[in-house]
């Protein structure tokens, strides 16, 4: 009886060594992986909106790209900076996953019937003065 617990002891601290191995082997290749930079360009375009909620909807929209690093509309402004990595995305990429929420862009009309799905608060005037 006593060689049958002292195998199970063994065979427990070699499963438990093993693992916290494992575990800072993970770490090391994570530390690894979050070193390397990515090469982001900057832009800036007009977006038009009014409120808050355009804030949030504008840039949800333009954050859920892949690529897309930043993204910061400004109410009063009525524009968009935004830093991306070119090669996952293009700046037509992002006007057009704007516009498909329902905004305009300087390059791409929002979708009818997105902007129709907005709230009150959000139906601009789509004359609207954008920054350029």
């Amino acid at each position: 009886m006593k060689k049958v617990i002292l195998s199970l002891v063994i065979i427990t601290a070699t499963v438990f060594t093993s693992c916290k191995n494992e575990g800072k082997k993970e770490t090391n290749t994570n530390n690894t992986e979050v070193s390397k930079e990515m090469a982001t360009t900057d832009i800036s375009f007009g977006v038009r909106g009014n409120c808050g909620m355009c804030k949030s909807t504008i840039e949800k929209a333009t954050k859920n790209i892949e690529g897309v690093a930043t993204a910061a509309w400004d109410v009063d402004k009525k524009k968009i900076d935004v830093s991306f990595d070119e090669s996952k995305t293009s700046e037509m990429d992002i006007h057009k996953a704007i516009a498909a929420s329902g905004y305009d862009t300087e390059k791409a009309k929002g979708d009818l019937d997105a902007y129709d799905g907005l709230p009150g608060c959000c139906k601009y005037d789509h004359n609207m003065e954008m920054d350029q």
